[in-house]
C-alpha cells in the first residue's frame, strides 16, 4: 500500500493544524477562523482585546449549538461565553474575560502538530512586548491565494465534527457518520435522532486541497463560487438498485469532482472509474484511517477494520460494479497529481 505524500505548501501546513494539532478544546478552531476575519486587518499586529471580538464570536456561536466545546469539565472563559449568551454579560465584559483568560493556552499550542512545532508560523506571539500577536509573511500569503476561502469552510466542518463527538461523550475517532441519500450532508445518530453535523463537501476538501479528484483540476467549497465541486459518488449511485451494493451512500465511496467530470459532456455520469482511479480511492481512504481523521471509524465500519478487508471490499466492489456498467471512464488530467 502507497500512502499519500503531504506536500509542505502553506495550505498543507493551515491543514496539518486544522487536522492534526492539539485538540482538547475547541480553541484552536476559533482563533484559525479569527486569523481568517482577521486577514483584511490594516496592520500585521493583532492586539488580544482586536483578537477577542472575533475568537470570542466564534465560540459563543458553536457554544449556542453544542454546550460542550471540550474534553474538560469546564473552564472559567467558556463559563464568561455562556453567561454572554445568556445576556448576563455585556460585550465590553465578554471581551475583557477573554482577553484575560481565552488565549492562555492556544497562541503556544497553535502551530505545534504531533508534539512539535511547524517550521512555518502563521503568527508570532508578541504578547509581552506588544500585548498581542503578529501575522507574519506566511499567513498573507496564505490567504492571498485562490483557495484560501474554502480553509475557513473547512476549519468550521472540522469543528463541527468534533463537537458531536464531544457531545455525545465518545471519541471523535470513534463517531459513527453517516451521508444522506444524496451524499451532500453528513450526519450520526443519538437514541434513534438524527443529528445533522456539516457538508460532506466542506468534510472532504481538505484532502483533496480544492483539486477534483479526478483530472485535479481547481475546485472549490466556497458557496457561489464557479468551481463549486460536486460531491460525486465514485461507484455510480445508480447501483443502488442492486443488492450486491452496500451502503453505497457511505463516505468511503464520497469524493469531490469538477462539474465537468461529474457531468460535462465527457464526464463519468454512470460509467466505472478506472482502475486507476480505485486505487486512488483506497489511498484516500487509508489516509484518513490512518492519520485518525473523525471520519476513522465510520470509514472501517463500512469498508472492513483491516488494510486486506478493505482492498478485498473495494475490488468487489469494482468487480460487481464492472458486471453491471460494463465501459470505464477516465478523464485526461488537468493539473499535476496533487493527492
Amino acid at each position: 500500500m502507497e500512502f499519500v505524500d503531504i506536500e509542505p505548501t502553506l495550505e498543507n501546513y493551515w491543514r496539518s493544524i486544522i487536522l492534526f494539532g492539539r485538540n482538547s478544546a475547541s480553541y484552536k478552531f476559533a482563533l484559525a477562523k479569527s486569523l481568517i476575519d482577521l486577514a483584511q486587518s490594516p496592520t500585521d499586529l493583532i492586539g488580544l482585546d482586536e483578537l477577542a471580538e472575533p475568537f470570542s464570536r466564534h465560540l459563543c456561536e458553536h457554544l449556542s449549538h453544542i454546550d460542550k466545546q471540550g474534553t474538560a469539565p469546564d473552564s472559567n472563559f467558556l463559563k464568561a461565553c455562556r453567561e454572554y449568551n445568556a445576556g448576563q454579560r455585556s460585550k465590553d465584559q465578554l471581551i475583557s474575560a477573554t482577553t484575560q483568560l481565552g488565549f492562555t493556552n492556544v497562541i503556544d499550542a497553535f502551530h505545534n502538530v504531533n508534539n512539535a512545532d511547524l517550521p512555518i508560523k502563521f503568527f508570532v506571539d508578541e504578547r509581552k512586548a506588544s500585548k498581542g500577536i503578529r501575522l507574519t509573511e506566511d499567513f498573507f500569503k496564505l490567504v492571498e491565494r485562490p483557495t484560501s476561502s474554502d480553509l475557513g469552510i473547512e476549519t468550521e466542518s472540522r469543528w463541527r465534527l468534533v463537537e458531536t463527538a464531544w457531545n455525545l461523550n465518545i471519541s471523535h475517532q470513534l463517531i459513527t457518520v453517516h451521508a444522506d441519500n444524496e451524499g451532500t450532508n453528513l450526519f450520526t445518530h443519538l437514541d434513534n435522532k438524527r443529528i445533522g453535523i456539516t457538508s460532506s463537501r466542506d468534510a472532504l476538501n481538505g484532502y483533496q486541497k480544492s483539486r477534483c479528484f479526478y483530472c485535479f483540476d481547481q475546485v472549490s467549497v466556497t458557496p457561489g463560487s464557479n468551481q463549486l465541486a460536486d460531491v460525486d459518488h465514485f461507484f455510480p449511485h445508480i447501483l443502488k438498485s442492486h443488492q450486491a451494493f452496500k451502503n453505497i451512500d457511505g463516505v468511503w465511496n464520497l469524493v469531490l469532482a469538477c462539474k465537468e467530470c461529474n457531468r460535462g459532456e465527457n464526464g463519468k455520469f454512470a460509467k466505472l472509474p478506472d482502475l486507476t482511479l480505485l486505487s486512488r480511492l483506497q489511498k484516500r481512504n487509508e489516509y484518513l484511517i490512518t492519520s485518525h481523521h473523525p471520519l476513522r471509524e465510520t470509514l472501517m465500519q463500512q469498508t472492513g477494520t483491516k488494510v486486506t478487508q478493505r482492498t478485498a471490499f473495494l475490488q468487489a466492489s469494482y468487480n460487481n460494479a464492472k458486471a453491471q456498467l460494463i465501459h470505464n471512464w477516465k478523464p485526461e488530467p488537468k493539473n499535476d497529481p496533487q493527492f
